[in-house]
């Protein structure tokens, strides 16, 4: 049996990469003819990555059967390091390894073992998010990186009007406010307005590369609640992160 897939941007699949490294260090994907998915948990179980790639993503895709392939995500990091965004990225399964292929001015071949990774399977998450939020993901990276200056969490409040974030310690306050007139906030949807606290670490974590997929993020969450965070990826795929509430004493 082949399993074979090639994408066309080398760079693009870097910070797919690097986006899974942001919370796990070893990644099973799940192939089939319908195209990639991967859901883990990182492993303190806080947060949750969910990748789903279909096939239409991919300038090839040849999957005759569901096929698990598990890879040591900073090893192949290594790889997708050397790739270049007017390079081609080829993925093929073969002899109990994964080849990789860099297609550009030359053709570079890598290979790593394939691992086995222990984990439960991850039913898809389904919640009910009272906010609903489409931003620009620049602009949450830098709110993100402005409560870190005071706090190791910030605090997501989602009104009727507008949506903040806010942290505050003895080292100060920090405060950003998207509304409707900013330009950042894109949609907004509130069904009851909600607060939630989450880590800084996880998010600025999270942030750091998907937001280098898409210029624009889905925040969604409701009181003391999961946060889910959203990116698409161009050509139908999309990759989701799920991070755990802090409860304020």
């Amino acid at each position: 049996m082949s399993v074979k897939f090639v994408f066309g941007d080398a760079r693009e699949w870097r910070y797919i990469v690097q986006s899974l490294a942001a919370l796990i260090d070893e990644a099973c994907f799940t192939l089939s003819e319908e195209g990639l998915s991967l859901r883990a948990l990182d492993p303190s179980r806080i947060a949750m990555v969910d990748l789903e790639l279909p096939n239409t993503v991919f300038e090839e895709f040849e999957c005759p059967e569901e096929t698990k392939i598990g890879v040591d995500v900073e090893e192949l990091n290594k790889i997708l390091r050397r790739g270049k965004a007017d390079e081609r990225v080829e993925f093929e399964v073969s002899g109990g390894r994964l080849r990789v292929r860099i297609l550009g001015k030359a053709i570079r071949s890598f290979s790593i073992p394939l691992i086995d990774v222990v984990g439960e399977e991850l039913p898809r998450l389904r919640a009910e998010f009272n906010v609903k939020a489409r931003l620009l993901s620049d602009t949450l990276k830098d709110a993100v990186k402005d409560a870190e200056m005071v706090s190791d969490s910030v605090k997501f409040e989602g009104l009727e009007d507008y949506l903040r974030l806010y942290s505050s310690s003895d080292r100060g306050e920090v405060e950003t406010i998207f509304d409707r007139d900013s330009g950042a906030l894109i949609e907004y949807d509130v069904i009851e307005p909600s607060t939630a606290t989450y880590s800084i670490s996880y998010l600025s974590d999270m942030l750091k590369k998907a937001s280098s997929l898409s210029d624009v993020a889905m925040v969604e969450f409701s009181t003391d609640r999961p946060l889910a965070l959203t990116f698409e990826i161009a050509g139908g795929g999309k990759l989701a992160y799920y991070l755990a509430p802090r409860m304020e004493v």
